[in-house]
């Protein structure tokens, strides 16, 4: 679990990235899944943009997708959800996150 300090390192740090998944009309599916488990594995901290399209809440997506890829939502900005994992094998982020 993610304490307040946290949360504000990583949406800061997530500000200068770009969403690596976009999730449109299909909306949340198992190959949209296996994308973020792939993408999140290696680089610990993602965006996933939701399209205008996408007929499912973006709560409601943020939450399947923590649950699915045993993540974390950093934080929903806008159409815009932040997505925290630890790599424990290669940490990256995690060792800042440490300190903070």
């Amino acid at each position: 679990m993610l304490t307040t300090k946290q949360r504000a390192f990583l949406k800061k740090k997530a500000h200068s990235l770009d969403a690596m998944v976009r999730i449109g009309k299909e909306g949340y599916s198992e190959n949209t899944m296996q994308g973020i488990t792939d993408v999140i594995k290696s680089r610990e901290l993602i965006k996933v943009k939701i399209l205008q399209n996408c007929e499912t809440d973006k709560y409601e997506i943020g939450e399947k997708i923590a649950l699915g890829t045993e993540s974390e939502v950093v934080g929903i900005i806008g159409r815009t959800i932040i997505l925290y994992k630890e790599n424990k094998e290669n940490p990256m982020i995690s060792l800042e996150l440490k300190k903070v």
